[in-house]
């Protein structure tokens, strides 16, 4: 709801502003550390999981960070942020929590930073290996031709401020949202309508069904017939969940050498590349409360359990 606004650009020597209405914000690498990883996942939620457990050692002790994660061309990227610092910064140059409608970070509109964008008078915002970072505008060359910072810069998804408050939508807003929900709520009604008569069909469908399965008439037989799949579900949805778990234990420096899985208990090794990888791993396996131990003579961890 915030894309159409207009966005300011946050860095360290802006300049202190006066507002009579919302904007987007969008920070500057001086107010976010950002880790990319060409990880072997699919899903954000997937990424969304790991993104603590790559900052570890990297941030700040005593702080409370937010992850935003998203998919770039070769890797995912993932951007850690201190809400609580980053508030407290736009405070001090005028810019009131409720005045912010999102906030955004520089690497999500990498393709837009096309040519410098000069931050004061000292630094400026370029590209360097695919990553938006600041140097100083000493570093650049004469004939640079810097960009002029507007609302093009804007990417398409951003994120808001913790305890924020003050209306997000304008009345025409609400109003048509109002209008939609007034709709979809008749719509409900008559779907409602429809279920209860299909409801009827489908009893009468069982009653068929029982006429022709005589067995099934007993509450005893269906019950023990139910209780047999549901064990055999709940066993296939322990064994989805181990596979999902060692999936997400998968990233730069650890390669899976062996893997077995049965009924009762599954044993999985990795090959770490170094100490610290498998120092990392072995925290991971903690998290999500595995068995994890280091053979001997190496960096290889084995993890095992029961189902």
């Amino acid at each position: 709801m915030g894309s159409n606004k207009e966005l300011l650009l946050a860095h360290a020597s802006m300049e202190h502003v006066s507002l009579s209405h919302s904007v987007n914000i969008m920070l500057t690498p001086q107010f976010y550390t950002l880790i990319k990883e060409p990880l072997p996942v699919k899903y954000l939620y997937q990424a969304k999981k790991i993104a603590p457990s790559l900052f570890e050692g990297l941030l700040e002790e005593g702080r409370s960070y937010e992850y935003l994660v998203f998919k770039e061309e070769n890797s995912w990227a993932f951007i850690a942020y201190d809400v609580d610092k980053i508030t407290e910064f736009l405070g001090t140059k005028g810019i009131k929590p409720e005045q912010v409608s999102k906030l955004f970070f520089a690497q999500q509109s990498l393709t837009s930073f096309s040519d410098p964008v000069l931050l004061g008078k000292k630094e400026a915002l370029v590209v360097l290996d695919d990553t938006v970072v600041v140097v100083p505008q000493a570093a650049l060359g004469e004939e640079t031709n810097p960009l002029t910072f507007n609302d093009s810069f804007t990417p398409k998804t951003g994120v808001t401020l913790q305890g924020a408050y003050g209306s997000l939508l304008s009345m025409k807003q609400a109003s048509a949202l109002a209008v939609a929900f007034t709709f979809f709520a008749g719509m409900f009604f008559v779907e409602g309508w429809r279920y209860g008569n299909n409801s009827k069909a489908a009893d009468e469908e069982m009653q068929v069904l029982l006429e022709e399965y005589p067995s099934l008439q007993s509450k005893m037989q269906r019950e023990n017939i139910s209780a047999k799949y549901k064990t055999i579900d709940a066993a296939e949805r322990k064994k989805r969940e181990v596979v999902k778990s060692l999936s997400m234990m998968i990233f730069k420096g650890v390669t899976l050498t062996s893997f077995t899985l049965n009924e009762k208990g599954f044993k999985v090794q990795f090959s770490c590349s170094d100490a610290k990888v498998a120092k990392r791993l072995n925290e991971l396996a903690k998290k999500e409360k595995l068995n994890a131990s280091k053979i001997a003579g190496g960096n290889d961890i084995q993890i095992e359990g029961t189902l």
